[in-house]
């Protein structure tokens, strides 16, 4: 098991930078693909970023590419969410996931279905 606790949120302005950071306790972090995800109140949680077991492959989604960035470091148990340019529509609380499913493939990571283990999420509000 892995438990994952994510920090960084706050309140920002348009045009921002935020760089959110999930520890991950218990074994084995390098075996989870690790994910991060968003959800803004009265909507679905949606897809943000994945990042597989090395960090040698990342994945994002469209709404967030060129401005955030996904990294990990497996000595650290850590995997961060660099996110600049940030616009009003990023505010959501954010969370941080991690899948030990075996496997890395795009199609699956975007799923929120796919990760067993979540954080509690961190909130981020960037007003105009």
């Amino acid at each position: 098991q892995v438990q994952l606790v994510e920090s960084g949120g706050g309140l920002v302005q348009a045009g921002a930078s935020l760089r959110l950071s999930c520890a991950a306790s218990g074994r084995t972090f390098s075996s989870y693909v690790m994910g991060w995800f968003r959800q803004a109140p009265g909507k679905e949680r949606e897809f943000v970023s994945a990042i597989n077991w090395s960090g040698s492959s990342t994945y994002y989604a469209d709404s967030v590419k060129g401005r955030f960035t996904i990294s990990r470091d497996n000595a650290k148990n850590t995997v961060t969410l660099q996110m600049n340019s940030l616009k009003p529509e990023d505010t959501a609380s954010y969370y941080c996931a991690a899948s030990a499913a075996g496997y890395y493939r795009e199609t699956s990571a975007r799923w929120s279905n796919w990760y067993g283990y979540w954080g509690q999420g961190t909130q981020i509000t960037v007003s105009s």
